[in-house]
């Protein structure tokens, strides 16, 4: 069983900066692909971006593109979200999850087998 622990939300203006963390406990920290998800009020949970387990894929939602960036640490079982730019659009609770191994389907909530329990991340304007 994996436990994540995400830390890094709060407030910030629009086009300032925060980096997200979610630190895995539990298990095999690099049998998992990674992944970043965010739900605001009202919608539906939204794909994010994703890595693979040793780093070396990386995908993200065209919304996010150039803005915000994935990465982990797998000596520290870390992983990132460094969020540049930041609209309020951009408001939600984000969410970190783990999906044993396989690389597909990286923005289908359904397919990930773990999930931490949320950080907000709130951009005024």
């Amino acid at each position: 069983q994996v436990q994540l622990v995400e830390s890094g939300g709060g407030l910030v203006q629009a086009g300032g900066s925060l980096r997200l963390s979610c630190a895995a406990s539990g298990g095999t920290f690099t049998r998992y692909s990674m992944a970043w998800f965010r739900q605001a009020p009202g919608k539906e949970r939204e794909f994010v971006a994703a890595i693979s387990w040793s780093g070396d894929s990386t995908y993200y939602a065209n919304s996010v593109k150039g803005r915000l960036t994935i990465s982990r640490d797998n000596a520290k079982n870390t992983v990132y979200l460094q969020m540049n730019s930041l609209k309020p659009e951009d408001t939600a609770v984000y969410y970190c999850a783990a999906k044993v191994l396989r690389w597909d389907d990286m923005a289908v909530p359904s397919k990930y087998d773990y999930w931490g329990q949320g950080t907000q991340v709130t951009v005024s304007s």
